[in-house]
């Protein structure tokens, strides 16, 4: 695993070649088997194929042109109701304060490194987008409001090779007993 870990690239250029469903639904599996807290499992996926709806995510999303490249976007969304099962009215943004809300990102994003990890195993690219706001980004996929847009996930067959980027010496984070 630390090979595919070394590897891994953020790719921002793919070829023109479809993506099979059956790996599509690989590594949605990979997904699927991340740890959560409590096993809320508070991950959903929208895999996005059209076009249309493509182009759309790209303009709430600095209009980032170059992930119009790769054949299938996976918006990956965390579900504060895996934690709050009450039924109260609550709308999430970037400022919403909840602790709940903190638990389901970071237990989504477990599973999403999970897909990047199986993708890159797979020989597909993946690049992680988060530049954009919950507000415009709900209403192309009909994403309801207490729900939380984690990333979009750009997958197809890379057509690129970036190099390396500078990584910190493990000396430089590691503490041992305390800070």
């Amino acid at each position: 695993m630390i090979k595919q870990i070394k590897i891994r690239r953020s790719i921002r250029k793919y070829l023109d070649k479809p993506v099979d469903d059956e790996l599509i639904m690989q590594l949605l599996e990979s997904a699927r088997l991340a740890p959560s807290g409590d096993n809320t499992q508070p991950w959903h996926f929208i895999i996005v194929k059209s076009e249309l709806k493509r182009q759309k995510l790209v303009e709430v999303s600095n209009n980032q042109k170059w992930m119009l490249t790769a054949p299938v976007f996976i918006v990956c969304v965390a579900d504060i109701r895996s934690r709050i099962t009450d039924n109260v009215q609550m709308s999430l943004n970037e400022d919403s304060p909840q602790l709940e809300l903190k638990q389901i990102i970071r237990d989504t994003s477990i599973a999403i490194e999970h897909v990047v990890l199986e993708a890159n195993n797979l020989g597909l690219g993946t690049c992680w987008v988060a530049w954009f706001t919950q507000e415009e980004i709900r209403p192309i996929l009909n994403i309801p409001a207490d729900k939380y847009v984690v990333c979009i996930l750009t997958l197809g067959y890379a057509s690129e090779s970036p190099k390396d980027r500078p990584r910190k010496k493990l000396e430089e984070m590691m503490h041992y007993e305390s800070w």
